[in-house]
């Protein structure tokens, strides 16, 4: 009986999966939920996933059975990366713990037949907000938990032979995770992903330090899933802020993009105009977003979570421009060690012929268009090259 109800569902799955990826009318008929409380306080900040609500959470697969969602071929494929790597290290910052994280890891790389990545072997790391291994955060909070699932699948989806460096913070103050981001770079990551994110404030400028003091890091902050709003630090002029698109497959295979209708984007209240910006959108002020990537629920990943989020545990797809942001993270440590001294936000914009220019669909006041647009920014990326210096 089990046999046979384990192998429906699985059948299920691979239906969903090609609803997925299918056609817009298709993909107006999900449901999703966010994952994370969405605080409207600039000292709390919220993660940015969605997860889909109308597709069953599986616990367990047959060995290679593809879950439903996008997984590494996808990603590679749509964009066109290698499988091959530096083996850079990319941080992720998160609020509280994921007390499964490694096992679930685990399991979406052996699923994907990916190689193992452990802390035994050297490829996972876990630590606090000081940098050490014990004690994590005790608090274990179900979207922050899946949160963390996604960032750790998102970069293993896009390179494979990363590193991965976690650092949680003790919850979710803006100033505990900008003290995760600190660490990060302390503990000498070049990528530092972040899927998080605060309302504008007045005082945000102060705390661009942050970023502004480490040059040659590559900082990716989720634009957010707010159909139009900007967030910090997502709209400071030293990060990469990473809208959101919808990944659609056709039937032959091939990928085309739009704009997410959810994907975070606008004028900053606050920030002033980075020299390398020059759109007429917001002609003093920072514009967000600079790049893009998947982030419709719609077109979202497969990812394997444990931790149960509203009775929802094993294989779940996820969206939100916390898909996005690790999946840029990870394409710029594919890219290999940002030039010392320069800002890796501003890379994209000197190669704009290194992205795919995504033209169709709106967020908020704004659509894409033929170059630069406030939804997608630059674009997508097409292979490495445009997240490089030169």
């Amino acid at each position: 009986m089990w046999v046979r109800l384990i192998k429906s569902l699985v059948a299920a799955a691979m239906v969903l999966a090609s609803v997925v990826a299918g056609s817009p009318a298709a993909q107006s008929r999900i449901s999703a939920q966010p994952v994370c409380v969405d605080t409207r306080a600039p000292d709390r900040a919220f993660c940015q996933s969605l997860v889909r609500t109308d597709v069953p959470a599986i616990r367990v697969l047959q060995p290679r059975q593809l879950p439903a969602g996008y997984g590494p071929q996808e990603i590679h494929s749509a964009y066109g990366l290698p499988y091959a790597g530096p083996g850079a290290t990319v941080a992720i910052t998160i609020a509280y713990h994921n007390p499964n994280l490694e096992s679930d890891l685990a399991v979406y790389r052996s699923q994907f037949g990916l190689a193992p990545c452990t802390k035994a072997n050297g490829c996972l790391r876990v630590v606090n907000q000081s940098g050490q291994p014990s004690p994590l955060p005790a608090t274990v909070d179900p979207g922050w938990a899946m949160e963390e699932a996604l960032d750790v699948d998102a970069v293993s989806a896009a390179c494979p032979q990363c590193r991965i460096l976690v650092v949680e913070a003790a919850g979710n103050l803006t100033s505990s995770l900008l003290a995760a981001v600190d660490q990060a770079v302390a503990q000498g990551a070049k990528f530092v992903a972040n899927s998080w994110g605060a309302s504008e404030y007045s005082g945000e400028g102060s705390l661009d330090s942050h970023f502004r003091n480490r040059p040659g890091v590559a900082f990716t902050f989720a634009s957010g899933d707010t159909g139009g709003q900007t967030l910090y630090p997502s709209a400071s002029p030293y990060v990469t802020s990473v809208g959101g698109t919808t990944l659609s497959r056709s039937s032959t295979g091939r990928f085309a993009e739009s704009a997410w209708s959810g994907s975070g984007n606008g004028c900053s209240a606050f920030e002033p105009k980075p020299l390398f910006q020059h759109d007429g959108f917001c002609p003093s002020k920072r514009t967000t977003a600079d790049a893009s990537a998947d982030a419709n629920p719609a077109t979202g990943l497969a990812v394997y979570d444990t931790v149960p989020f509203n009775g929802r545990s094993g294989w779940v797809i996820v969206g939100g421009t916390s898909l996005a942001a690790p999946l840029i993270a990870g394409m710029y440590a594919l890219a290999g060690t940002p030039a010392a001294g320069t800002y890796p936000n501003s890379y994209p914009y000197a190669h704009p012929q290194n992205f795919y220019d995504i033209v169709t669909s709106c967020a908020g006041t704004f659509c894409a268009g033929t170059g630069y647009d406030p939804p997608t920014g630059i674009g997508a990326p097409r292979g490495l090259l445009g997240l490089r210096a030169s």
